[in-house]
This record gives C-alpha cells, structure tokens and sequence, in this order.
C-alpha cells in the first residue's frame, strides 16, 4: 500500500535555532515552531490555539536557518513527519513526533540587527508567483561536511 509523508507549517520559531555538529562533522539544528490557529466557536466568540512543534534541519539547510533566523522570525516549512524513540534514565519508553526540514522560505525581511539577522531591507518574502525562493535553493543544496558560507551563498 502506498503512503505520502509531506508536512506545510507556516509559523513563528520560539527559540534561537540550536547547530551542533555529528560525528562526521554533518550540521543538525533543531528549531521550535509556534503555529496559530484562529476560530470561531458555536456562540460567537473568537478563539486561538497554538501548535507547538520540533523541528530538525540537516546539512547546509542546518546551516543556513542558523545563520539567517532567530526567535520570533516566521518562517514557511515544507517537510516529513520522523518519530524519535529513546529509553529514558528511569527505563521508560519514549517517543516523539519531529518535523524533518526538507524545504523553507523566509517569510519577512528584517534588517541585520534585529531577531538576529536577516535581510538587511531586501524582500525575502513568500512569493507566490516563484514557488521556490532563492533561500530555499541555497538550502536545498546539502552539502555533506561543515563549509563556510560565501556571499554568494546568501540567500537574499
């Protein structure tokens, strides 16, 4: 039987992107994404739920989402869903759900001194006519050891 594993978030990070490096010197950072829900309930009033979800990038996408954002800054996220599954120090068993980052799009353009980063004025927005940003191509590009990035490297 076939099955699909595609996941589209659109939400704020709410922490500073974590980078660490594997044994094989391969960049991992793990980010955390708020996303908003907002409803009307049966009688009328205005409700909002919020999803809080863990994600994961791999490679020079790790990389890139390190260096450009930061806590607060929205970001679009295409991906794949992963459960993690671990023995705890008490010998529980664990389990969590994980959003692996295969794709993403930087959703404003804020200046170099704020959230950490960014733009510096230049629009890095959603475009709907380009599908593919040019941040999502540099990040795309998963390159296996640790590189520096070049300026031609930016992706905005």
């Amino acid at each position: 039987m076939p099955s699909y594993n595609k996941v589209l978030l659109m939400g704020n990070l709410t922490r500073d992107p974590e980078l660490r490096y594997t044994a094989n010197n391969q960049a991992v950072c793990n980010v955390g994404l708020a996303v908003n829900r907002r409803y009307q309930t049966s009688d009328g009033q205005q409700r909002e739920e919020v999803a809080f979800i863990d994600c994961e990038a791999w490679g020079r996408r790790a990389e890139v989402i390190n260096q450009y954002l930061a806590k607060g800054r929205p970001v679009f996220v295409e991906g794949r869903l992963r459960l993690d599954s671990w023995e705890d120090q008490q010998g529980q068993k664990r389990s969590k759900l994980k959003v692996v980052i295969e794709n993403f799009e930087f959703i404003d353009s804020r200046g170099g001194s704020e959230g950490g980063g960014g733009g510096g004025g230049h629009d890095a927005g959603y475009n709907n006519s380009q599908p593919a940003s040019r941040a999502a191509d540099v990040a795309a590009a998963d390159s296996g050891p640790h590189t520096p990035i070049d300026d031609d490297d930016i992706p905005f």
